[in-house]
C-alpha cells in the first residue's frame, strides 16, 4: 500500500520548491531558448545535454543514459534511488522534450515574464516539466526522503509526431513500473487526466482520370468529388454518445480550375475512449470503398494510440495526488480529454497512469503558450509527494 504524506512533509516539499523557483525558471528559460522541434537532431541534443548537466549535479541520480534515435536527437533516461534492475518495480516520470515550433519561433517570441506568466514556444508543452522532473527528484534528495521504489525519469524526443521511435522505450519502462507519472500539461483549473481517448491516424488517397473540364467532362473521374463524398461518410461516424470524433484535417487534390481532377489527398483524425469502440472504427475506415467505380481509393494508416482508461487504480493514484495537494491547501481536480499522450502507450501494457500533472497554463501549440510561475511549487509539492510514497 501507498504511504500517505503527512501535511507537515507537503509543506516541507512546497517551502523548498519556493525556494527553488528562481533556479527552475532559468533552466527553463535556456531549455526553451534551445529550440527543439520533432526531428531537429541538434536541437534535441542540445537539450539533453543541459537536462543530463543538471542531473550530475544530484547525488541520488545513479546512471544518465542518452539514447539516440536517427533523425529524431537523443532520448534521455535517469535512474535514481537505485536502478530497479534487480527486480524490484519503479515508478516512471515521462515526458518529452521536443516541441511543435519550428526553428525561428523564439525570435518572433521570445522569452518573457510577465506577472505570473512565463511565455515561450514549448514552455507549457513541456519544457517546464522536464525542468520539474530533474527538480523534483533533486528535492528527495536534497530533503534526504527516499522513495519506496526507484525512479526513472523517461524524456522521449519524438512525441509530437506520434512517438514512432519513443514507443518502445516507454513501453518497456511501464512494463516494470509500479505507478507512471506523466507531466503533460494538466487540464482547464490544473486538473490532472484520469482518461484520455486513444488515436488513430489514416491517410486516403484517390486517383480518378483526368479530362478537360468545358470540352469533354464527362471522360474525367473527379478524385476531388470522391474524396468530399468520403468526407461526408467519415463525418457521419461522429458518435457523442460514446465519444467517438473523426476529423478530416487535411485535404490536397487537382492541379488548375479547368481540368477534373485526377488525385486527392485526405489526412484523418481518429478519437475514441475505449479499446472496442477503436477496433470498430478503425476497421469501418479501412474498409472505404469508392462511390465512383472508376475512382481508385487507396486508405492506409491505423491506431497508433490505445485509450488511457479511467480505471479504480487511476483513481486511486488521483486520490493520492489530491491528499497532497490538500497538504498545502490546493484542490486538485480531474478530467477525462480528448487528446493521447504517451501515457497511453503506458497504460496499453497494463501501467497504472496519472497524466496531466505539467505545470498550469495555457496555450499548447499556440503563440501565447505559458506557465504560471506560482504553480511550479505546487506541481513540484505533488510529484515530489508522490515520488515518496507510492
Amino acid at each position: 500500500m501507498p504511504r500517505t504524506i503527512p501535511n507537515t512533509a507537503a509543506t516541507i516539499f512546497h517551502d523548498y520548491f519556493v525556494k527553488r523557483q528562481r533556479e527552475m525558471l532559468a533552466l527553463t528559460r535556456a531549455l526553451v531558448e534551445t529550440e527543439s522541434p520533432s526531428g531537429d537532431e541538434e536541437g534535441s541534443k542540445a537539450v539533453v545535454s543541459m537536462l543530463a548537466a543538471a542531473a550530475r549535479t544530484i547525488n541520488a541520480i545513479t546512471t544518465i543514459d542518452r539514447i539516440p534515435t536517427e533523425n529524431y536527437g537523443e532520448n534521455l533516461r535517469l535512474h535514481a534511488f537505485g536502478n530497479g534492475r534487480n527486480g524490484a518495480r519503479t515508478i516512471l516520470i515521462l515526458g518529452h522534450t521536443d516541441t511543435v515550433h519550428p526553428v525561428g519561433s523564439l525570435q518572433k517570441r521570445p522569452w518573457r515574464v510577465e506577472g505570473n506568466r512565463a511565455y515561450g514556444p514549448g514552455v507549457f508543452d513541456m519544457k517546464a516539466n522536464c525542468a520539474l522532473a530533474v527538480e523534483a527528484v533533486r528535492a528527495c534528495a536534497t530533503l534526504n526522503i527516499t522513495p519506496h521504489s526507484p525512479l526513472v525519469v523517461l524524456l522521449t524526443c519524438d512525441e509530437e509526431t506520434g512517438s514512432f521511435t519513443g514507443r518502445g522505450l516507454v513501453e518497456a519502462e511501464a512494463k516494470r513500473a509500479r505507478s507512471v507519472l506523466v507531466l503533460e500539461p494538466p487540464a482547464s483549473g490544473g486538473r490532472v487526466k484520469t482518461g484520455r481517448k486513444g488515436t488513430g491516424m489514416f491517410t486516403i488517397e484517390a486517383r480518378g482520370k483526368a479530362a478537360h473540364a468545358g470540352l469533354e467532362p464527362e471522360k474525367g473521374a473527379s478524385a476531388i468529388l470522391e474524396i468530399a463524398r468520403q468526407i461526408e461518410y467519415l463525418h457521419r461516424m461522429n458518435n457523442q454518445s460514446n465519444g467517438i470524433t473523426v476529423n478530416v484535417g487535411v485535404v490536397r487534390g487537382g492541379t488548375v480550375s479547368n481540368v477534373v481532377p485526377a488525385e486527392a489527398f485526405a489526412e484523418v483524425d481518429l478519437r475514441f475512449g475505449s479499446n472496442e469502440d477503436g477496433a470498430r472504427a478503425e476497421a469501418a475506415i479501412l474498409a472505404l470503398r469508392s462511390y465512383d467505380s472508376r475512382v481508385e481509393l487507396v486508405v492506409s494508416g491505423g491506431i497508433n494510440r490505445p485509450p488511457l482508461e479511467r480505471t479504480d487504480q487511476v483513481l486511486a493514484l488521483y486520490e493520492q495526488a489530491r491528499q497532497i495537494a490538500a497538504g498545502i491547501g490546493y484542490e486538485l481536480g480531474e478530467a477525462q480529454v480528448g487528446g493521447a499522450s504517451d501515457g497511453n502507450f503506458a497504460a496499453a501494457v497494463g501501467a497504472t497512469v496519472l497524466d496531466g500533472l505539467g505545470i498550469d497554463g495555457d496555450g499548447a501549440h499556440a503563440t501565447h503558450e505559458h506557465i504560471l510561475v506560482d504553480d511550479i511549487a505546487r506541481r513540484g509539492t505533488m510529484l515530489a509527494g508522490l515520488m515518496a510514497t507510492l
